[in-house]
């Protein structure tokens, strides 16, 4: 069972690392780990995606909540959310394949963001699936490089307390 946990944090040095050696000291795998600053510069959000069995995910969120730092930690996996991701993705495209190629990232709504004498490189963002789907979509073409940020995620509607539920 995979877990997106929504977690406010203090924008302080270290917390990253505390929350990532939290995870390792219990032998807790992270699928996906974003953060960065809101609208307010003294909090961050990481989103973080956990993968494991009920016990386990109930685990991750007690240690995150004691945490000096942490502000919230919400299990969001079941509430109405919108999530994304970026990848770039660096491919084979020579002059004969670039039209194909091009097609290609339109379909998916993508852009290419630079062009090389042998090479392109493709931007898109979307849900882990759509991104899954553009990666097959280009790998015949030959991938060279592939970078994904992870997923951010943000729960739709007024849920934006910053106290613990």
């Amino acid at each position: 069972m995979r877990s997106t946990f929504s977690v406010l944090v203090e924008n302080n040095p270290g917390v990253l690392a505390r929350v990532a050696g939290l995870f390792s000291r219990r032998g807790y795998n992270i699928d996906s780990l974003s953060v960065s600053r809101t609208d307010d510069p003294t909090i961050s959000r990481m989103t973080i995606v956990v993968e494991g069995d009920e016990t386990i995910l109930d685990q991750v969120a007690k240690q995150l909540r004691k945490l000096v730092d942490v502000i919230r930690v919400r299990d969001i996996t079941n509430d109405p959310y919108v999530d994304r991701e970026l990848v770039l993705i660096k491919v084979n495209a020579d002059s004969a394949k670039r039209g194909e190629i091009m097609q290609i990232v339109e379909i998916f709504r993508g852009r290419i963001v630079d062009v090389g004498e042998h090479t392109c490189i493709v931007e898109v963002t979307g849900d882990e699936g759509k991104i899954n789907a553009i990666e097959s979509a280009l790998k015949p073409f030959g991938i060279v490089e592939l970078v994904r940020t992870g997923r951010v995620a943000l729960q739709r509607g007024t849920q934006t307390v910053l106290v613990e539920e």
